[in-house]
């Protein structure tokens, strides 16, 4: 009962809500502060009558010039004392950053607020931008806080939580000067110098599910375990008004010969659970599961972790996150395609009832693991879950997504999830998805025959872990995954290892929502996500 009640008011804590529109409306600055935002040759281009609306009468058009004269790339400028704001975004990128420039964005609008009860940020950028733009704002203002604001500390009362806050921002589109390497991107859609009503509502569904996905994998454990992450799917289902979860839980797992979930989770006192949402679509002849990692807690098990490494395995649960947020934009957008989520929840913990290292067990596939790190976690419940997607569920595309490996981060960085993926189309088009989404991906080796010998076992099919931790451990990691769907796979299956992207510092980015929809837009009634994905 504490349990309940102390995740609902946590829930009421955090009240900045987000709202998106096109064109700008007249506000003042003094009673409500604006910031503007953009690249400086598209902010160079704005009109004096096309923003005085905004700024007016405390801000003149001198006072405009100058301080786009004098703001330096990455930087803020104050036009008008906690009034007026100008932020400007970098002139240019290399070719392995996003043409939106969405991870400085997110830096300016994070410096930037005012945190009042109305604001106003006002985002210029060419329409094959906005997506990608809209979303580096949303992550930016998380939605998970459990501070209880300014209280005297012999209150007898609870702290009464902040009052509600918003903020709007307002769309200006502008030209399509400036990148033009992704030529895909020149179709009418993208350039028409408008947003329609509902390019408006995909904005903000897509805004809203990543703040979904980042609040569920910024939650704590004690608050956000296996029974509260499962309500989170059930909320969603109710929302999107679809058929309740399918949830297998617990012995039902061992039962049906899950043993990669089930052996997981069976020491912590929630049992571990396989979740399944779905959407089918009239007349579909094609059906995608998003498989999901969605550890709430991560010790190690009995390989537990060191002290500072445990530190922030909250967000182990990112993965499955991400896929229950993309889930919800995607149904949104009125998919022509089966689509499936399947969430993969335990929670890693130590107990008598503990996987050891030595342990065999038997996966959904009917394929035997001996377990030589219980550390090595995510790819033996991914596993089960790509093997329900393909048996279960009929998928002809699986993707799994999840904070796989620490090595991920080491090997494509803070920004980049890694990816492979049996399909060189496919892996290309995951690429393409990720510039246009902001959610950056770079492609690993795929070479199962130079690479899945690290996971030989002399009683076992294979092991959970790898021999050589300098062999290309991402990759290895994905095709462990791989190996259960087996690789003569005729389908197509992509692997996301999202480990470091999935933060930036001690926040949660909502990683991976945008990219599968974008990836996938192509399969829905949108008008923008048709026009973004590379799917073709």
């Amino acid at each position: 009962m504490w349990r309940s009640t102390f995740h609902v008011q946590v829930c009421k804590m955090s009240g900045t809500s987000i709202k998106f529109r096109w064109g700008l409306s007249a506000s003042e600055p003094e009673q409500t502060p604006v910031l503007f935002v953009g690249q400086p040759a598209h902010l160079s281009a704005l009109s004096w009558q096309d923003i005085r609306c905004k700024l007016e009468p405390r801000v003149t058009e001198e006072v405009w010039r100058r301080g786009l004269s004098v703001t330096s790339p990455g930087d803020v400028s104050e036009l008008w004392p906690k009034g007026a704001a100008l932020g400007l975004l970098p002139p240019r990128r290399s070719r392995h950053t996003a043409p939106s420039r969405n991870h400085a964005l997110s830096k300016i609008v994070k410096s930037a607020l005012r945190s009042t009860a109305e604001e106003y940020i006002v985002l210029v950028c060419r329409k094959r931008d906005v997506l990608a733009s809209a979303v580096a704002i949303a992550r930016s203002i998380p939605l998970y806080s459990a501070r209880s604001g300014p209280a005297p500390l012999n209150a007898s009362t609870a702290p009464t939580p902040p009052a509600n806050s918003a903020v709007i921002v307002e769309i200006f589109i502008v030209n399509n000067e400036g990148d033009s390497d992704d030529e895909a991107l020149n179709e009418p859609a993208l350039t028409d110098g408008t947003l329609s009503n509902d390019e408006l509502s995909t904005i903000q569904d897509i805004a809203d599910s990543v703040r979904l996905a980042a609040k569920i994998t910024d939650t704590p454990a004690n608050i956000m375990d296996v029974d509260a992450f499962i309500e989170e799917a059930c909320k969603v289902a109710k929302n999107l008004d679809i058929a309740e979860p399918t949830v297998i839980r617990g012995e039902q797992l061992a039962e049906r010969g899950m043993g990669g979930i089930y052996g997981v989770g069976k020491a912590s006192t929630k049992p571990p659970a396989l979740v399944s949402l779905s959407y089918m679509a009239p007349g579909a002849t094609e059906t995608v599961a998003w498989v999901g990692k969605g550890i709430v807690y991560d010790t190690g098990g009995l390989s537990i972790k060191a002290r500072t490494s445990m530190v922030g395995m909250k967000g182990d649960c990112g993965g499955a996150a991400a896929v229950l947020g993309a889930f919800s934009a995607m149904v949104r957008a009125k998919p022509t395609i089966n689509v499936h989520a399947v969430l993969c929840i335990a929670e890693n913990s130590v107990g008598p009832n503990a996987t050891r290292p030595d342990d065999i067990h038997q996966l959904y596939s009917g394929r035997t693991v001996e377990i030589n790190n219980t550390d090595a976690e995510g790819r033996l419940v991914l596993s089960d879950g790509v093997v329900y997607a393909r048996r279960d569920l009929k998928a002809d595309t699986i993707v799994d997504v999840a904070t796989l490996t620490g090595a991920q981060g080491t090997a494509t960085g803070k920004y980049h999830a890694a990816i492979i993926s049996n399909k060189a189309p496919l892996e290309s088009a995951c690429v393409a998805a990720g510039f246009r989404s902001g959610d950056l991906a770079h492609a690993l080796p795929f070479a199962p025959e130079l690479h899945f010998t690290e996971f030989c076992s002399h009683v076992a099919d294979m092991k959970n872990s790898v021999a050589d931790r300098n062999n290309a451990q991402p990759s290895c990691a994905g095709l462990f995954i791989l190996a259960h769907l087996g690789f003569d796979f005729p389908g197509n299956w992509l692997h996301v290892d999202m480990a470091a992207p999935a933060h930036c510092g001690e926040r949660a980015t909502g990683y991976g929502v945008s990219l599968l929809t974008v990836l996938f837009g192509k399969h829905t009634n949108s008008r923008l996500l048709k026009a973004l994905s590379p799917l073709r």
